[in-house]
């Protein structure tokens, strides 16, 4: 009886080993293939508008999660704020210098302009939200790095004056851009060729 178990048992570890060793044999495969199908860099682009382009992509989601993380912290973030899409990037510079009363920002730094749809859901209600951003980049000899975010919430009622804009460099969109570009930098994020 003590041979017949150990029989059982060696032949249900082989059956084991080369069920597993089939199962890494066909992922190896796969991703092979995957990745032949699919060629992907993972270099930060040094080209400030396929950089945008990318960032805008994926800042949603960077931002979201940014949302639930400071949630789950019980910060005072909107309770049920969510970015549905970022787009409409414009990169036409304003003049700094003109601008400042101390000098803050070189007329070097490079400038984006976009906007987010954001959704915000009350007790009995939602308000779709249009923000627009201006964001401050630098490029640094390790990437881009985010210097400030201004945002400006459309006005709530049409034909209305538009608010007045505010730092969000600390708010969800600024802490998802420094994410994105934190992991732009470390070869992170997927780009197409």
């Amino acid at each position: 009886m003590g041979k017949n178990l150990r029989r059982i048992r060696n032949g249900m570890m082989r059956r084991t080993l080369i069920g597993l060793l089939i199962t890494v044999g066909c992922l190896s495969q796969l991703s092979g293939v995957h990745s032949q199908n699919n060629p992907q860099s993972t270099s930060c682009p040094s080209d400030l508008q396929k950089l945008t382009e990318l960032m805008l992509k994926d800042l949603p989601s960077y931002a979201n999660r940014v949302i639930q993380r400071e949630r789950l912290r019980d910060r005072p973030f909107p309770p049920s704020l969510y970015i549905l899409v970022a787009g409409r990037p414009e990169f036409e510079p304003l003049p700094l210098t003109k601008l400042q009363y101390q000098p803050v920002f070189e007329d070097t730094a490079q400038q984006v302009f976009f906007t987010t749809l954001e959704r915000q859901y009350g007790d009995k209600n939602l308000v779709n939200l249009e923000n627009y951003y201006w964001l401050f980049l630098t490029q640094t000899e390790k990437g881009w790095r985010a210097v400030m975010l201004f945002s400006q919430l459309a006005s709530l009622n049409d034909g209305g004056p538009p608010l007045p804009p505010e730092d969000a460099s600390h708010g969800p969109i600024g802490q998802g851009i420094r994410l994105w570009l934190r992991d732009c930098r470390a070869g992170a994020v997927k780009i197409d060729d």
